[in-house]
This record gives C-alpha cells, structure tokens and sequence, in this order.
C-alpha cells in the first residue's frame, strides 16, 4: 500500500465525517420523505413513492457514478455527487414551498443520484487501507452514521418549523447546507488513482467475476439485507401514526433504528477478524429473524422500538460482511465493475421493497409488511450457513 498509515487514518476520518454527513441527511429524509409525501399526494397509497424515489435514483446511478469515478478519480466523482445532492435538496425545499408532490418526487430522484455516490465512500475506505486495516476501515466509514442516529431525527423535528408557516421547509434546507459542508470536507481526501496499467487493463470480464460463489453470496446478503431494511423502515412511521402515535415518537424509533445500524460500525470490523467473517454474517441474520418476532407480536411502541433496533444491527452485521466479502473477489483494475454491478442489484431490490412497502401498509397492514420480509429473512439465514459449511469442508485435509 502506497498510502503512509497517518494518511490512511486521516482519509477514513474524513470519509466517515461524510458519511455521517451523508446518513444523516438520509435518515431526515427517510424520516420525512413519507410525512411530506402523506401530505402531498391526493392517493395516500403513494405516500411513500418519494423514498422509493430517492433509492430508485440510488439504483439507477450506480453504475454510471463508478465508471466516472474511474474516469476522474475517487474525490472528483464525490465532489461532484454533493453538487448534484445540494440541487436535489433545494428542489425537494421548492416542491415543499409550491406543494407540488410530483415535484417533490422529482427532487427526489435526484437525490438519490447523490445517494448512488456516497454508497461509495465505504469501498473508498478499502482502496486507502491495506489488508489487515481494511475490515476496519470499511466499518469504520460506516461507523459515521452514528451521529446521523442521533442528529438525524432531531434535525427533522427542530427545523420542521424553521420556515413558518411551511412545514417542513426548513428541514430540506438545513440538509441542502449540511450536504455543501460535505462537499468541503471530501475535497481533501487523498485517495491513490488507478495506474496506467491498471486503466488499460479491464481485467476479467464481469460474467465471470459473478459466477464466483462468494460474489453471489455477498450481492446476495446485502440485497436481502437491505432490501428488508427498507421495506420495515420506509413503511415505520406511517404504521406508528396509524396506531396512534405521535411524529415525535416515530422519529425517536427511527433514530434508534439509526444507532443500530451505525454504532455497531465501531467494532464489526474486529469482530470479523475475531470470530470470521461468515459467523458475522449468521449473525446478522438471526438478528433480522429477531426483528420480525418484535415486531410481528405487537404494535405497542416497545415492539416497533425494539423490532427496529435490531434490524438495524442485523443489517450492520450483515452488510458490512457482505461488502469485505466484496472486496475479496476482484482486483484493482476490475473493482469499479464489480462494485457498480453489486450496487445496482442492491438497490434495486431495495428501491423494488420501498415501493411496495407503501402499498402493503395501506392495502393489508403493518403485519404482512412484516409477513413478506419471513421468507427474505430465512433465506439470508439459509445462505449464510451454508457458505460458513461449505468453506468449512472446503479448508478440511484431504
């Protein structure tokens, strides 16, 4: 690794302060995006459309966000994500402003072609760290969201009336700021380009790298894993007004939900390099298994509280082993494919889950919401032990 270990340490800083930055912004968004699209649409089953908007534009960009940042590097393709996001979030303050819900969508969309670029910054944490600090480094990045656990739903609700009479309002600005900090901040990350030799050379081609067991292992967990996360999480606040509780209660779940998916971070990497990566991932499985128990066995608001909860730790667990199973399966020169293609099947399945997600709860109800992540759930379960079995047998003495 050509990067000195102090610059190593100094780029996961500032990615993981982006990243922060990044979540936090997407945990108000994920927060409101349902509240604000309830209001505005004239078919409340569409209430949910703008989250499933921003994860769309997620999906849809990944693959062109990765060939640019081939192109122009790692920071430039960051730089230029923010620009895009800050625009996203002014539209999305117009539409608010003008009570447009297509608008509203709209920005949206472009917001998660922002999205799509910070999705990034974790496999930027692996192209500076080298091998024995690169399970760290990657959960570390994602270790940023924990501020966003905490700030995230209280920026919601303390700027919600920052621009009275217009709810909400304020909310998408202070977002559309906190994005330009962000756009500061990655300036300075120093991440090594590809060599002229690593340009030219494409590597194998993308067919094969996906036939590997462990490529489809890893896209796999991450898609159930976060596909599951959006289908519970998009639908959770609408479900909890519905049961008669307040936004503010809402939020404090959503914001736990946060924690538990970002403060975990701290540690995960040591404990895939003390227990292995596939025990790891068993777990985060089980722990999603738990989820749906809560959940599925009331709707009191410790249910909701603690059903979310774990899904958020299971999906740590789960996708952070997926994504340094990632990093195990391609070389320099074949990384941007194999990351875009793994990204785009993820949040496909997770923009696919976000809109359905709505028109479940509004159709059938929070408990076949929750009935439709069973199958997901025990699938990623399934998986997970038989790649630890087969490995296993795989590393025994002949």
């Amino acid at each position: 690794m050509s990067v000195p270990v102090s610059q190593q340490r100094l780029n996961v800083f500032l990615l993981a302060t982006c990243q922060a930055i990044f979540i936090c912004g997407q945990t108000t968004l994920i927060f409101l995006g349902g509240l604000v699209g309830f209001q505005l649409a004239i078919d409340k089953s569409l209430a949910t459309l703008p989250i499933s908007a921003v994860i769309l534009g997620t999906a849809v960009m990944t693959i062109p966000a990765s060939m640019f940042m081939r192109r122009v590097g790692r920071r430039a393709g960051f730089m230029t994500g923010a620009v895009i996001g800050i625009c996203g979030m002014l539209v999305c303050a117009a539409s608010v402003y003008y009570a447009s819900f297509w608008f509203f969508v709209a920005g949206a969309l472009l917001v998660g072609f922002y999205n799509a670029f910070c999705q990034y910054y974790r496999f930027a944490a692996a192209d500076v760290a080298d091998e024995p600090f690169r399970p760290k480094a990657i959960s570390l990045v994602m270790a940023g969201g924990v501020v966003a656990g905490v700030i995230g739903p209280e920026l919601a609700t303390r700027t919600r009336d920052l621009m009275e009479p217009i709810t909400y309002l304020g909310s998408y600005l202070a977002i559309a700021a906190l994005t330009a900090v962000a756009l500061v901040l990655v300036s300075f990350v120093k991440i090594p380009p590809l060599s002229e030799a690593e340009r030219k050379e494409s590597g194998r081609p993308l067919p094969e790298i996906m036939r590997q067991s462990q490529f489809l292992a890893a896209v796999t967990a991450a898609m159930i894993a976060y596909g599951v996360m959006s289908l519970l999480m998009t639908a959770t606040p609408l479900a909890m007004i519905g049961c008669g509780f307040e936004d503010v209660q809402a939020g404090t779940v959503i914001q736990w939900h946060v924690v538990g998916m970002f403060a975990p971070s701290f540690i995960t990497g040591h404990l895939i390099n003390r227990f292995g990566l596939n025990n790891i991932m068993i777990t985060g499985a089980l722990l999603l298994a738990g989820c749906l128990v809560f959940s599925m066995t009331g709707i009191g608001f410790v249910n909701f509280w603690l059903g979310l909860f774990l899904l958020g730790v299971g999906w740590n667990f789960l996708f952070i082993g997926a994504t340094t199973m990632l990093t195990q399966v391609h070389t320099n020169a074949e990384r941007s494919k194999t990351q875009a293609a793994n990204d785009f099947m993820v949040f496909a399945a997770t923009a696919t889950a976000s809109f359905m997600s709505g028109a479940l709860l509004d159709g059938f109800g929070w408990q076949t919401v929750n009935l439709v992540a069973v199958p997901f759930v025990a699938a990623a379960l399934m998986l997970t032990i038989w790649l630890a079995t087969s490995q296993r047998r795989a590393q025994r003495p002949a």
